[in-house]
Parts: C-alpha cells; structure tokens; sequence
C-alpha cells in the first residue's frame, strides 16, 4: 500500500523519525486556521506520486489567507489521473540543506537496498550516478545500520552526521513496520547536523497487516482514503475497479492470472470493469466474501456478462460452485449471464451443479471469451437491470 504523504509522516513519526509539525485538511472539512501549526507554511496536495512540485500542488504561504487560497486551489485538482481529496498543511524548514536517503526491498539480491545522496529534491532523478551511494544489506536492522554507516561516511560534514543518524533510525523503522520503500526526499539538514524528514514516500506490505497494528488502525481510520486496501483488510480479497464503464465483470483467483486474464481480454478489444483475486481458498464454506463480490460487481452500469475464471488445486471446484450458486441466489442485483472457466480440481462435479443452475462451464479460454463476445453482442442490459 502505497501511503499520502501525510499518513507516511505520522506513522514515521511514531518510530521517532522528526517531521515538520502539520495538520491534514480533506475535501469534505473547512479550514480553521486555529489549528495549524506556526507558520509560515507550506500546503502540499496528497496523492500517490511524486513530482507534485511540478504539477503545481505543492505551494508556499506566508499567511493565512494565503494558506486558505492554495486549500482551494488545490483540492479537486486532477493531477496524473488522480483527484487531490486532501492537502497537509504544515510548518516550513528554513535554514537547512537538502539530501536524499531512501531504504527499499531489492528482491533480485535478496535484501534492503540503501541509497543516499547529498542533494535532493524535485532534482534527484537528473543527478550524475557519481553522486549517488548505493549498497544492499540483510534485511536485517544491525546489518542495514552498517550499510549506513558506510555510505554515509563517503560524505562530509553535517550532511555525513544527518545521513548516518536518519539511515539509522530509518533502518529500525523499516524493519519495526515491515516496509517495502521508505524514502526520504528531501531530508532537511541543518548546519548541526540535526534533520527533518521533509516529504516521505512509505510502501507498505500488505501481506503484513495483520501484525502491523500502528497501519491498520491508520487504515480502519482513514479508509476513505484507501478503499482497495480497507476492501482488502474486512474482506480478505483483492478487488479494484480498473474500468468504471467496463461491460465485462470478473470472478477470478490468483493475482498473478487474473492481470494477464485482464491484458488478454483488452488486446481483443474487450473491456473488464474489475480485477479480482477472490482467494477462494479462503472462503471456508461460506458465501458471505461471494455474495459480497458478486454486489460490487453489479455496481458496474455497463455490465453485460461476469466471466468467472477459477484454476483449481487445493480449491475444490465442486463445493466453489455450490457456494457460487447460493451466492447468485443471494446477490440479486447482478441479472446478467454468467460464463464459467474451470480447470482442475472437482471439474466433474463442478460441471453437474453449474449445469443445474444453467451455467455452461467451458475448460477452454478459448471458448469461454466465445460466449463472453455472445453475450456481449446480444445481452446490452447492464447490471441490475436497465437503467
């Protein structure tokens, strides 16, 4: 997960990392300025990505009233295909310099890769590659410590002090949170080498929610803010909505096959509304994460079809589909028809209670988008009925 900078600095700031003082306004609230921190200030839109400077949601106010003039402009502004719902206001860093640390999982070596460099900024991508330290460590908080000690001292002055503190405690808070990426850009430093975590990219692994309490109670908090991930949390599923006015909804396991199922359909001219990684493992003989699926997906207003794609090996096709025909059952706002590919695991009797229920079931890719094209050239109602 993919955190706002506002909520990437409050959970830092929970493992002793020192952030600029700040308040979070979203889109639905009004402005007190009673509750901002001393000035003057610096208000920056939060979205997942970077670049924001550039874009022109990151903007510097002396006074209130300016404050309050870039909360307006700011908020609703459509910027790399996302709408700004927030802003954090909070107190600008004078009289410091600026680098770059970052700590991330480097998979192909198998540990924390740690990089630094003694500028920073909205410029970091266009320095020289001489001017950038780079080594992998075990992931590990003695041996991430280490690295740190070694790359930092290839610097000199206080930059050198501040990076070898902050790598240090990035590395406790890297490992302590079970992060992906915590990068710091820019870490304000001062001329006593003291620093300041001036903006803060923070991935987290989702895998980890379950341990991790500090995330999920920042998530059950600000769930709005991340619907997928909070989806994800109460459901145990992975669903998104990848194309609002996608016709073709998807029942589908497996994260891996259900993107290359979703590339497949868009290359011959189809358009799914969702990606799906139902888990059906995981469903227990229950139909509560079915019936719960099968809802989302009739939201879709285009809907024409829901193509269930299932390959079985510790599933058990035969109880999935008496499970799906009770969740039909129970999920009656999705009235379109239903095209099942199955592989594997209780295919034959799989068939028998699908068949009952007059849903074909098609082994072969092939042959199932047939009849998903069928369906979609002759079905135009959309989910729910017309509407």
């Amino acid at each position: 997960m993919y955190l706002l900078e506002h909520d990437a600095k409050e959970l830092l700031a929970q493992q002793g990392i020192p952030i600029p003082d700040g308040t979070l306004l979203e889109s639905t609230t009004t402005l007190n300025p009673a509750t901002l921190p001393a000035g003057p200030w610096i208000v920056k839109g939060q979205i997942t990505a970077g670049g924001r400077g550039k874009a022109g949601i990151i903007r510097k106010a002396a006074t209130a009233q300016e404050v309050s003039a870039h909360v307006t402009a700011i908020l609703g502004t459509h910027v790399k295909g996302r709408t700004v719902e927030s802003v954090r206001i909070e107190q600008q860093v004078a009289g410091a310099s600026e680098a770059y640390i970052s700590l991330m999982v480097d998979a192909a070596a198998g540990g924390v890769r740690v990089i630094m460099a003694a500028e920073g900024g909205m410029e970091i991508e266009v320095l020289p590659k001489e001017a950038i330290r780079s080594e992998v460590a075990a992931p590990d908080v003695a041996a991430i410590e280490r690295c740190v000690e070694k790359l930092a001292a290839s610097f000199s002055g206080a930059k050198a002090k501040a990076l070898a503190h902050a790598g240090a405690q990035l590395a406790h808070a890297f490992m302590a949170c079970e992060a992906m990426l915590i990068e710091i850009n820019p870490l304000f430093v001062k001329t006593d080498g003291s620093w300041v975590a001036g903006d803060a990219k923070f991935v987290t692994d989702d895998g980890a929610l379950e341990r991790q309490d500090a995330t999920r109670a920042m998530l059950n908090a600000r769930a709005a803010a991340y619907p997928e991930a909070a989806l994800k949390l109460e459901h145990g599923c992975d669903y998104v909505v990848v194309d609002p006015a996608g016709e073709l909804g998807l029942l589908t396991t497996g994260a891996g096959l259900s993107m290359m199922l979703i590339d497949e359909l868009r290359a011959i001219g189809m358009k799914p509304y969702n990606f799906l990684d139902v888990r059906t493992g995981g469903l227990r003989g229950e139909t509560t994460r079915l019936v719960k699926v099968l809802k989302w997906i009739s939201e879709g207003p285009n809907i024409k079809v829901m193509l269930i794609n299932i390959f079985a090996g510790i599933t058990e096709l035969g109880e999935f589909s008496r499970l799906l025909v009770k969740a039909l059952s129970e999920a009656p706002e999705l009235k379109v028809p239903v095209v099942a590919r199955l592989v594997g695991n209780g295919l034959p009797a799989a068939r028998v209670v699908l068949g009952a229920a007059g849903i074909a079931v098609y082994p072969d890719l092939d042959e199932a988008l047939a009849e998903v094209r069928r369906h979609l050239d002759n079905h135009p109602t959309p989910a729910g009925g017309a509407k």
